[in-house]
């Protein structure tokens, strides 16, 4: 089996299956083994991923050979037609389950898709499986699941981020070529600067949200994850747009990435003004490796034509405090149609219908869901609405004020995703307060509705990933975008490879041989 195909970008595997080079097939199988390879270890083999809560091989070859049919009519199809693509565990589809790696949903089976899963198998996507991830998309490092915690592709001792590290994993892996993620105070860019990928946290409203399993619903956004900013310039054209179940659907039309996609392949960023917001680099807690690369990633956009000048950007310390109290609250009353009685799990030990209630929530949410549904629910009580609800509100407002007055000197923000690389699985599991800072430079835009990518531009000492992130205006995700597009034109970090990867290729062979 040909196991080099998986060291392609998902354009790259498109162009081929369009050109007839190699069938959607052979394309989804080639995945198929590979993903089933680590699905299938046991769960103390030190060796698995363990990226995805589920694998669909019946659906994923069905569709697979439906869209070939298409292709060999010669059909004019999306670029992404018949490359396979992973989903988040939270984001609904009809085939396999949906169980946002929660007890309490175990075995649920959605009867409809996502309206992003919808535009992908309308654009001849070819679904693969679900991805493991934090618990209802509460954790920043993929160890609150009941599926157990993933490992990070280029150091197997360390976590891949969260709450999109199973999507993050299997991408940096080979396990899929793509992956749609949801980001809520990070979740989609944290990962993917954990593990040299490129992902994008769209502007507020321009993905539908229908169909992505609700925690903090005026946070959270569905957003692809990827090897590069081409491939996140088409599934992004594919996934946004107007869908009228979703009241906070604020696009008319997809996105038309055509100019990224079709370019002249100049590198050049002349004209551009990028800012560097000096309180973001004198962080105590940024670790001094991730400070000098995101700069001299800004120093290497210098040289492309681009304007950096230094910038204001107050209140960051402000950012994560009332990311959590407005989180945390939305997230208490979205989880209370989690109950034992309607759907979901419900406790075998119950007798009365108090113990319906406490007994299945207990027994099937994790101890991170618990944290935050009781604290959502202390900062709504009544005597403590306006101390911290309504402050964190306010707080909220001035932060968007302070991105927006920043943004009228500057077309782009540049700062660090992370004050540091990955870090070591159970390392902050003990002390949630370092594990929520480590969003903080990634929660405001959350708050903000403002769009933000990641990309890869270095690797520390110890070999481990940094990333990057841009942040523009609202709905100027294309000029994001084509900004990391000519960027990896002019750097080659997001094509390295973890050796992992190669191992798998290596196993898939012996495997096959036998």
């Amino acid at each position: 089996m040909d196991t080099s195909i998986r060291n392609l970008t998902a354009l790259e595997l498109g162009e081929l299956i369009k050109n007839k080079k190699i069938s959607s097939v052979e394309a989804a199988q080639n995945y198929l083994d590979a993903a089933k390879l680590d699905f299938e270890k046991a769960p103390c083999d030190e060796t698995k991923i363990n990226a995805f809560t589920g694998i669909t091989e019946e659906n994923a070859l069905a569709a697979a050979k439906a869209v070939q049919k298409l292709i060999d009519k010669g059909e004019d199809l999306s670029p992404l037609a018949g490359v396979p693509v992973l989903i988040k565990d939270n984001i609904c589809t009809t085939e396999g389950y949906t169980t946002a790696a929660s007890k309490i949903l175990g075995g649920f089976k959605s009867p409809f898709d996502a309206d992003a899963v919808t535009k992908l198998r309308a654009a001849g996507a070819v679904i693969i499986g679900k991805a493991n991830m934090d618990e209802f998309a509460m954790g920043s490092s993929t160890e609150n699941s009941c599926y157990g915690f993933v490992r990070n592709p280029w150091n197997l001792s360390h976590v891949p981020g969260g709450s999109s590290g199973g999507s993050a994993a299997a991408v940096t892996a080979g396990l899929a070529p793509y992956a749609l993620g949801s980001d809520t105070g990070g979740s989609v860019r944290q990962p993917c600067g954990f593990c040299n990928l490129t992902g994008i946290k769209p502007t507020y409203g321009s993905v539908s949200r229908h169909g992505l399993i609700a925690y903090a619903s005026s946070l959270e956004q569905i957003g692809p994850m990827a090897l590069d900013a081409r491939d996140l310039a088409v599934s992004l054209s594919i996934i946004s747009g107007r869908d009228e179940r979703d009241t906070t659907s604020s696009i008319e039309k997809p996105f038309d990435f055509c100019d990224i996609l079709h370019g002249s392949g100049s590198d050049s960023l002349a004209g551009r003004i990028i800012g560097l917001p000096k309180s973001y680099f004198d962080l105590p807690e940024l670790n001094e490796n991730v400070k000098a690369l995101v700069l001299e990633a800004a120093e290497t956009m210098r040289s492309l034509g681009a304007e950096i000048r230094e910038i204001e950007l107050p209140l960051l310390e402000y950012g994560v405090p009332a990311y959590l109290v407005i989180a945390c609250a939305e997230a208490g009353s979205n989880l209370a149609r989690y109950d034992g009685v309607k759907y979901g799990h419900r406790s075998a030990a119950a007798e009365t219908i108090e113990e319906v209630y406490s007994k299945s929530r207990g027994e099937g949410f994790g101890a991170e869901v618990k944290r935050r549904i009781i604290f959502g629910y202390f900062v709504l009580s009544s005597e403590n609405f306006d101390t911290y609800f309504l402050q964190a509100q306010k707080v909220r407002g001035m932060i968007q004020e302070a991105y927006d007055r920043a943004l009228e000197d500057c077309d782009l923000i540049l700062t660090p995703v992370s004050p540091t690389t990955a870090y070591g699985i159970g390392e902050r599991t003990d002390d949630p307060i370092s594990m929520y800072l480590g969003d903080i430079y990634t929660a405001s835009l959350n708050l903000t509705g403002l769009p933000g990518a990641a990309a890869p531009c270095g690797f520390s000492k110890d070999g481990m990933p940094v990333g990057m992130q841009l942040t523009g205006k609202k709905f100027n995700d294309g000029l994001i975008l084509d900004t990391i597009m000519r960027y990896q034109q002019a750097t080659d970090f997001h094509k390295a490879r973890p050796s992992i990867s190669r191992r798998i290729f290596s196993e898939i062979q012996a495997e096959g041989e036998r």
